[in-house]
């Protein structure tokens, strides 16, 4: 690459990359502003005022209310639009939109476990499809890590034992880097990765496909080594059996747990007269703590399941709760297994 030629910044990719891109360099207009008028005013006074003379005195200032109020108010404003202009931006950010491809994505020291709604699983790769948003639902096996695409102007915090909710919209087909932009251990510098950005018919074609097994060493796979292309409710149903979750879990009731049909994104009354929505992170705190939140006319009676299921196995749990709805379809056999291990989710 000649010097010439290497970016000043990243390209942007993405719907709010441009807007990312606007923020700083407003912010960067504003701190040369101020830096320029400061440094010359002392530069300027110092000269103008200096002591030319032995016996020369300065004359006493008494201030100017006018001045004073001036450089409040101005500082004032121009923080207040910083102020409202990141808050829009975070929120546009952290707001996907409905009809968003969702992935869910994994962090562990170190690399990218990412899987997609209709089952594909890859390893610090991502394929998406170009001009179609993306909500990417986030959380990490062992310490914090940061899910940063420079492209995209997307980062945000992967924290364990909490979700993180974040999406773009990929504009330009082609490959981007992906980042961990916190450091989470020895092997940080090497939890890199891919996103990899194709046209919406090649992508529904990259989905439909059987991913070959490419074994690596240590045991891990490439992204494509995942060949059972089950989904994570499908998982998550699997799972539901195995752990025997419908013994206390009956979707018409009478059992020691509630019913689970149709109770995601539900308000749930809890024992002690509070009432809470039955979102991702309520649900994977019902299963891992099933004590801290006890549903209205149920007893706390539930098993813990932490350390026995992982952040994948969760996510499954929670999509396949997700996906029972109140009137299921005829011959789902939703009663021979509803949702699993949420005593108090419901």
């Amino acid at each position: 690459m000649r010097a010439y030629d290497f970016p000043l910044f990243p390209e942007q990719a993405s719907t709010m990359a441009a807007q990312v891109d606007y923020l700083y360099f407003f912010l960067i207009a504003v701190s040369v502003f101020f830096c320029v008028i400061i440094a010359g005013t002392l530069i300027g006074f110092s000269i103008k005022f200096r002591r030319t003379a032995e016996n020369r005195v300065g004359h006493r200032i008494h201030g100017s209310t006018g001045l004073e109020v001036a450089w409040s108010i101005i500082p004032f404003a121009i923080t207040m639009v910083i102020f409202g202009w990141g808050a829009w931006l975070f929120f546009a950010q952290a707001r996907p939109p409905d009809d968003a491809h969702e992935v869910f994505v994994v962090g562990k020291q170190w690399m990218w476990k990412l899987q997609h709604m209709e089952g594909r699983r890859e390893i610090n790769e991502l394929h998406v499809p170009v001009g179609h948003s993306v909500r990417l639902t986030m959380t990490s096996e062992d310490v914090i890590h940061s899910f940063y695409i420079p492209a995209f102007r997307t980062k945000f915090d992967v924290l364990p034992g909490r979700y993180t909710t974040a999406w773009f919209n990929a504009t330009k087909p082609g490959e981007y880097h992906l980042f961990c932009a916190e450091y989470c251990g020895t092997e940080h510098s090497g939890m890199i990765g891919k996103v990899v950005v194709m046209e919406p018919v090649a992508f529904q074609n990259w989905l439909a496909e059987t991913p070959p097994v490419v074994p690596m060493t240590g045991g891990v796979t490439t992204a494509a080594a995942d060949s059972s292309a089950q989904s994570p409710a499908a998982a998550g149903a699997a799972l539901f059996t195995q752990k025997a979750c419908a013994t206390c879990h009956q979707p018409q009731g009478g059992a020691l747990g509630p019913s689970l049909v149709g109770v995601y994104g539900s308000t749930v009354t809890l024992a002690d007269g509070n009432s809470v929505t039955a979102d991702d992170a309520y649900v994977r705190e019902s299963i891992l703590n099933p004590t801290g939140k006890i549903v209205a006319g149920f007893q706390p009676v539930m098993p813990t399941f932490q350390g026995q299921l992982s952040e994948e196995q969760i996510l499954q749990l929670i999509q396949y709760i997700k996906s029972l709805k109140a009137t299921p379809p005829a011959g789902q056999g939703v009663a021979q297994n509803p949702p699993a291990a949420a005593d108090s989710a419901s």
